[in-house]
């Protein structure tokens, strides 16, 4: 691949669909965020595509059986729960032929138990089915933050991928910086005229982020590209890196108006987070109000971007881009069009 169809996100294999169309790739988590968008993606490229679901996904639930179907059309999408070895053995492979396990699987929530029985086991369970399949290449979706890992889903994620590149398979892990949706949960309350609101000077953490399409195009790149292959590939989106002042500021800006932000204290997790823990131990249900604490002080305090291993810090010029689709043209689309499709669900924070 060039160099600038690198930058672009367009493969150059692009066009050739009929060639692909004798490879078979089995997708969990295919109703997710960026599932939908995966599967839309190979589909397109013209591979036979099997996209195994729960029968009610989406955020809460709220979609139907129906509604997956339309979402993933091109695949064949069958249901049952990944969490279930034989579920997925049974109602998934169906004693068929996979060449290719595509994983977009990611806790709900990041809670303590939902990061170990999604993050890891029903991934683990989908590896194994895959195996069992003839499967010989997985491509996996993970998170850039695992480079430092102090929350229970990133040790998850970690604990998968150390099992995945033992186990013998082609593997291509992803490892994006931050989604469009989850840098635009303050987009409806800043139009209301509420303040941005940023932690410290809003200049603590900076991202690449990258839009669902565009990272769908990086993974498919993966089953096309040799040096996608057994790789880590941390990748951000087109652009310099924009801190969370200035994704206000530009948010302000499109809407004609001068920027008004809220300043929080990061200490303020400094006291929540020793509370909930100290009572969790007293109250187990509390267990993930504390992560949920941690992952806040987290996202709000860490950078999503390559952690140079020589500095020890977060280096904007180590992270890849890749794609052309840009913040600024999302802000405008969600700003006139609202938030649909784009809602955060558990995950979100504000």
């Amino acid at each position: 691949m060039t160099s600038s169809s690198l930058k672009s996100g367009r493969s150059d294999a692009d066009g050739g669909a009929s060639k692909h169309q004798s490879k078979r790739i089995f997708v969990v988590g295919a109703t997710g965020y960026i599932g939908k968008y995966a599967v839309r993606e190979l589909v397109q490229r013209g591979y036979d595509v099997v996209s195994f679901a729960r029968e009610r996904s989406g955020v809460g639930a709220s979609a139907s059986a129906e509604e997956t179907r339309k979402q993933l059309k091109g695949s064949e999408v069958r249901f049952g729960d990944v969490s279930s070895m034989d579920s997925l053995l049974k109602n998934g492979i169906k004693g068929e032929k996979f060449d290719v396990v595509y994983s977009c699987l990611t806790s709900r929530s990041g809670g303590v138990k939902d990061s170990w029985n999604i993050d890891y086991q029903a991934t683990r369970n989908a590896l194994d089915a895959g195996k069992s399949a003839g499967a010989s290449h997985f491509v996996l979706l993970s998170a850039i933050c695992v480079q430092k890992p102090l929350l229970e889903f990133q040790r998850a994620k970690l604990a998968f991928e150390k099992e995945l590149i033992e186990s013998g398979l082609t593997y291509s892990i992803v490892r994006p910086t931050a989604f469009f949706k989850s840098i635009a949960g303050q987009v409806e309350s800043v139009k209301k005229g509420k303040p941005y609101v940023v932690f410290g000077n809003g200049e603590l953490t900076a991202c690449k982020p990258i839009s669902e399409a565009d990272l769908a195009r990086f993974m498919a790149d993966c089953l096309e590209d040799p040096d996608k292959q057994n790789k880590i590939l941390p990748v951000g989106g087109p652009g310099e890196a924009i801190s969370a002042r200035e994704q206000g500021e530009m948010l302000f800006e499109l809407l004609g108006r001068e920027p008004k932000f809220k300043n929080m204290p990061i200490r303020m997790f400094d006291v929540i987070i020793p509370v909930l823990s100290m009572l969790a131990k007293v109250f187990p249900r509390l267990e993930d109000k504390a992560e949920f604490a941690r992952i806040g002080k987290y996202y709000c305090s860490e950078s999503m971007l390559v952690l140079n291993p020589e500095t020890g810090r977060y280096d904007a010029d180590l992270t890849p881009s890749y794609g052309s689709d840009t913040l600024r043209d999302f802000y405008k689309r969600v700003l006139k069009e609202g938030m649909a499709g784009q809602e955060l669900g558990d995950h979100a924070i504000f």
